[in-house]
Order: C-alpha cells, then sequence, then structure tokens
C-alpha cells in the first residue's frame, strides 16, 4: 500500500473515529457563535429606535410636545430696602397658592404618522380653580420685604406655549379676563434638581382690589392646549383635587402621586386624585426662587403604545442564545436517532435562517404590529426549518416531526414575551424540559462511539479479531 493510501485511510478513520460527544461540544459552539450575528440585529433595532425618537420629536415640537401645567397662583412683587447705603434693593416675586385646588382635565387623542412611525398627539381642555384665603400672608416673606399687593397677579404656568389652541381665560370673582404674558416674571423654574432645569412659562392677569391682605376669593381658569405624549398638572394647592377624563385606550399613570381611583376601557379612561397637603411637600408660599419641589408632585397621565414593535423585537432578541440552543439540539437529536450524519455547515445554514427570522419580524412588525408580523415571520420560519430537516435527513417523517417541534418552540418564545412578568419561570422550565426531553432520547446513546457515515442508522462498530495461536 502506498504511503498517500496510508494518509488517506489513515484520515478517514481519525473523521469516522469521532464521538458524538464531541459532536454535541461542537453544535453548543455553533449556537453561541451564531448568537453573535443577532447583535447587528439588535444594532439596526436601536437605530430603528432612534429615527422613531427622532420623528417623535419632530412631531411633538408642531403640536407642544409634553405637557406640564401650573393651575392658578396668586403672584405678588415684592422689594426689600437696602441695608447700607451704596447697596442695591432686592426685587422678587412672592407666590401664594390656593388654600384649596379643583381641576378638571378632559382629553381627545389621535395618532399623526409619519412614514412608518406614529405618535400620539391630544387636545386638553383644563378647568383650574382655586380658592384662595390670605389670611397671615406674608408669612414666609424675606426680611424687610414689603409686597406691592396693587401689582398682584394670578398666574397659571405652561411648559411650551406652542401648543396654545385658544386664549386663555381667567374667572375671578364673576369678572373673566384673557390671560397674557405676565409682566413679573416669564418663566418660572419647578424642579428640585440642579441638573434638571424644568421651567414654565407663565401668563398673568391682575387682580387689583380683589387680593389684598385678609381676603378671600375664587378664581377659575380655562385652557385649550395640544401636546404630546404626556400631560401633566402639578398640585398647586394646599390641598389638591384632580379628575381626569380622555378617549385613549391604554394610559400610563405617573408622576409624584397615583390616582385613587382608575376607570379603563376600550373606549378611555378616568382617574382622580387627591392630594393633601401634608404629602405635598411644598410649602404654600414664598419667594419663587425659594420654592422648589413641584415636579415632584405632578399628576401625569402617558399615552402609551401598548405594541411597541421594537421594544418587543429587543426583547425577542435576548433569547436568541436560548431559541438557538433548542433549534440545534432538536437537529442533533434527530442526527443521532436517525443515525444521518449532519454537517456542521448545515447547522450555520439553520442558524442563519433563524437570525432571518428576526430581520422578517422587524420589517413586518413595523408595518403592521407585532403580532401579526411574529404570526407570519414565524410561520415562514418554521416551514423553512421543517422543509429542510426533511430534506437533509432525507425523510418526509422527519420533516413532519421538526414541523411540530419548531412550531412549539416559536409558540413558546412568543408567549415568554406575552407574558412578560413570568417570562423568565417560562423560559427555565421550558428549558429544563428541553434538556429532559434530550437525555430521554439519548439514553440508549453510546456517546463515545463513533459518528455514523451514513444514513442506514448502523452505527459502524470494528469487530474484534480472533486470537490466532
Amino acid at each position: 500500500m502506498s504511503g498517500f493510501s496510508i494518509l488517506q485511510s489513515s484520515l478517514q478513520a481519525r473523521i469516522n473515529s469521532r464521538s458524538m460527544g464531541v459532536k454535541l461540544i461542537v453544535v453548543c459552539g455553533l449556537a453561541l457563535l451564531m448568537s453573535i450575528p443577532a447583535l447587528f440585529v439588535g444594532a439596526l433595532v436601536e437605530d430603528r429606535t432612534e429615527r422613531e425618537t427622532a420623528v417623535i420629536r419632530e412631531i411633538s415640537g408642531h403640536v407642544g410636545g409634553q405637557q406640564i401645567f401650573l393651575g392658578p397662583t396668586l403672584a405678588i412683587p415684592y422689594h426689600v430696602a437696602p441695608e447700607t447705603p451704596g447697596d442695591f434693593a432686592k426685587h422678587g416675586m412672592y407666590l401664594v397658592f390656593p388654600a384649596r385646588a379643583s381641576a378638571v382635565v378632559k382629553t381627545l387623542t389621535e395618532e399623526r404618522r409619519r412614514s412608518l412611525f406614529k405618535v400620539p398627539v391630544f387636545q386638553a381642555d383644563l378647568k383650574l380653580d382655586g380658592t384662595f384665603d390670605l389670611a397671615g400672608v406674608p408669612a414666609a416673606a424675606p426680611p424687610g420685604a414689603e409686597l406691592d399687593w396693587s401689582r398682584a397677579e394670578i398666574v397659571v404656568g405652561v411648559s411650551d406655549p406652542r401648543g396654545a389652541l385658544a386664549d386663555a381665560m381667567l374667572t375671578t370673582e364673576g369678572k373673566t379676563s384673557t390671560l397674557a404674558p405676565a409682566e413679573m416674571a416669564q418663566e418660572i423654574s419647578i424642579g428640585n434638581d440642579p441638573n434638571q432645569h424644568i421651567k414654565l412659562t407663565l401668563f398673568g392677569s391682575k387682580v387689583e382690589g380683589v387680593a389684598k391682605p385678609n381676603s378671600q376669593f375664587s378664581v377659575t381658569s380655562a385652557l385649550r392646549f395640544s401636546g404630546a405624549q404626556r400631560i401633566a398638572l402639578v398640585a398647586y394647592g394646599k390641598t389638591t383635587r384632580l379628575t381626569v377624563q380622555g378617549d385613549w385606550p391604554s394610559p400610563g399613570f405617573d408622576g409624584g402621586f397615583l390616582p385613587i381611583t382608575r376607570s379603563l376601557s376600550s373606549k378611555g379612561f378616568s382617574a382622580e386624585w387627591s392630594v393633601p397637603f401634608i404629602a405635598r411637600g411644598v410649602r404654600a408660599e414664598g419667594p419663587s426662587d425659594s420654592i422648589a419641589g413641584l415636579d415632584a408632585t405632578a399628576l401625569g397621565i402617558s399615552f402609551i403604545e401598548v405594541a411597541d414593535p421594537y421594544q418587543s423585537v429587543n426583547r425577542s432578541l435576548k433569547y436568541v442564545p436560548l431559541f438557538l440552543g433548542l433549534i440545534f439540539l432538536s437537529y442533533f437529536i434527530f442526527e443521532v436517532t436517525t443515525g444521518k450524519r449532519v454537517h456542521p455547515a448545515q447547522y450555520i445554514l439553520v442558524g442563519v435562517g433563524q437570525i432571518i427570522f428576526y430581520l422578517l419580524l422587524l420589517s413586518i412588525a413595523e408595518r403592521i404590529g407585532f403580532d401579526f408580523g411574529f404570526l407570519l415571520a414565524g410561520t415562514a420560519t418554521v416551514v423553512l426549518l421543517s422543509t429542510n430537516a426533511g430534506w437533509v435527513f432525507s425523510s418526509r417523517s422527519q420533516g413532519t416531526r421538526a414541523l411540530s417541534i419548531f412550531t412549539l418552540l416559536y409558540a413558546l418564545i412568543y408567549m415568554m414575551l406575552r407574558l412578560e412578568d413570568n417570562a423568565l419561570l417560562v423560559g427555565a422550565i421550558a428549558s429544563f424540559l428541553a434538556v429532559a426531553a434530550a437525555m430521554y432520547f439519548t439514553r440508549g446513546i453510546d456517546w463515545y462511539s463513533p459518528l455514523p457515515v451514513t444514513g442506514t442508522g448502523e452505527r459502524q462498530v470494528t469487530s474484534p479479531r480472533p486470537d490466532t495461536a
């Protein structure tokens, strides 16, 4: 026998002697390796998400964005005389919040579309009431401060005045006036965090003769504004009650306080808040530059898209290693139970098909929604992988088995995405059952035995030579 023939026989014997245990390790390594392309799909999802954010920012800029409102508040200018000759007098704005505040907000929403992206925008009618009791005012004025009651104003605040749809009106003791930019200050900061500058633009109306020491009076402000995604009202009274009604079916309640009652239906929602003075955490009066933390009292409603396709696809990508591992494990069980060898290149093709599933899911979901997108992309991928199994193992029955198993796997991943809170539990149980099934179906396998060379299902066994005397 020539040297080349001996080398060829040696290599063939080495290939044939590779155990199925080594092949399982190779398959596991391929499953981890094929998880890397999923990172590029994740980068694509992030890019689409950034594009969506840019569209939301653009549309919001035209309708007013996320709106925050401050109800009727009494603003009184004051000055402090200089202590020594040559010093300058100090001027400021003294704020007095209503003793009792009551607000009613009604919203109508619609979705504005730009290309594939949509943004929930709203129109809000706000009725903001306040009852003032000025007995003992000022109680927190700076030393030596003198209040100019003749220039007192009732002011309201809004985060983005570009969303105004009508003139803001103020009714004081039966007299109605139109709110105009406040004379004392154009804006006020309501944030307690120096890194977050939350400012509201102020509009006001003079209340000369009504606002005076020890007086009591009531005011009502009517506003109509547009905005996008979120509307909030700060607790502007010592005691504040707020009622909100809207037609958005899936609102999110946020801010410093949650509603005491809420009602949700497919036709809309309603909610009520009650914030007592001891829970508000902001004093009832004081200089404008010393009153902070109003942003923490915001009573907010967010208009949420329940089925955000990008968020859902991004969550599904987190299960790529588990999903690929289960599919590769299924192919390996087919391999060891049928005796048909599967080349690593065929495993790679299966992994590529699985990665393309996520591309299909992303491209379809952003057009028709995640649920129908998953149905179409999942059906196409299951049919492809099952057909491929029938081709690889040259068996229609194996293709049918693969169709059943892969259908269950895709149903599992969809259920995990929808369960959210219980997804980890379901995934852990499914993984446990998958490993248990693999142990059962391979219980009779000799992992040290060589891989079969043909599809006959018979393993090559080297018969011992008989002893010769």
